[in-house]
């Protein structure tokens, strides 16, 4: 997740993460029935050591027959130390191709009291070639070659919440903002407790392990279409936590 540093807007959500190998896997879809897509809003509040610093929403609405498109906004609320003056939002516009979500478009806009930076992208399946332009590192702008499967960083957060079972192992290719990396998560084969608001469910706790001192852990409630808890960690500790608060179905 990173905003926080690139995967939370770009993963919700999460994610830097480990360097793609040399022969990255395609990721199969899942083998039984998932739930349906279907268009959703869903309210979280951010916190790290035990402290509300900010707001976020999470969105999934269809723009037409065939595209959908998923938002992630944060804001700050706290005072400097926390999350004051951040704005930070992140929609890509996808499709569902051969069960997976395929990303078609993104845009990401990030904003803080003394700066703003946008960058856009553009997936391009019949060259399968993605661009990113805007306020991109001169070594993420050349197009990055496009593997049937791969998929935004919001887009592995539904993909997450989709295929999540007890006891799993997943694989997706991150392919974001000039980037491709694998991203392996492996699903708890009990379920944990998780406390949301005055609300508790038994939760499928869903681990990706990333390169060096970072970890991202995601919480998955079979039946509602976003993680009700999303947790990322440096060096052992806990640095930022997005708490489902509310959600419901949109038109």
């Amino acid at each position: 997740m990173t905003l926080f540093r690139g995967s939370l807007l770009a993963a919700a959500l999460l994610l830097t993460g480990p360097a793609m190998s040399e022969e990255p896997a395609v990721p199969a879809p899942a083998t039984s029935a998932p739930r349906p897509l279907e268009p959703f809003i869903a309210q979280y509040q951010v916190f790290k050591d035990g402290r509300v610093l900010g707001d976020a929403t999470m969105q999934v609405v269809k723009n037409d027959a065939r595209r959908w498109r998923v938002d992630l906004n944060i804001h700050g609320t706290e005072g400097l130390v926390g999350l004051a003056g951040i704005k930070a939002q992140q929609s890509t516009v996808f499709d569902v191709s051969g069960g997976f979500y395929r990303p078609l478009a993104q845009s990401t806009l990030r904003k803080t009291i003394f700066t703003g930076k946008q960058t856009v992208g553009v997936y391009d399946w019949r060259t399968h070639q993605g661009r990113w332009t805007g306020d991109v590192k001169e070594s993420r702008r050349a197009p990055v070659t496009l593997l049937d499967g791969d998929q935004s960083g919001l887009l592995i957060n539904l993909a997450v919440v989709r295929d999540a079972q007890p006891g799993k192992s997943m694989q997706y290719r991150f392919v974001d903002e000039g980037r491709a990396r694998d991203h392996r998560y492996a699903v708890s084969s009990q379920l944990d407790d998780v406390k949301v608001g005055e609300l508790s469910y038994s939760a499928m706790r869903v681990s990706r392990a990333q390169s060096g001192n970072e970890e991202t852990v995601i919480w998955v409630v079979d039946g509602v279409p976003t993680p009700v808890r999303m947790l990322q960690r440096e060096n052992g500790e806990d640095t930022y936590d997005l708490r489902l608060v509310e959600y419901k179905g949109a038109q």
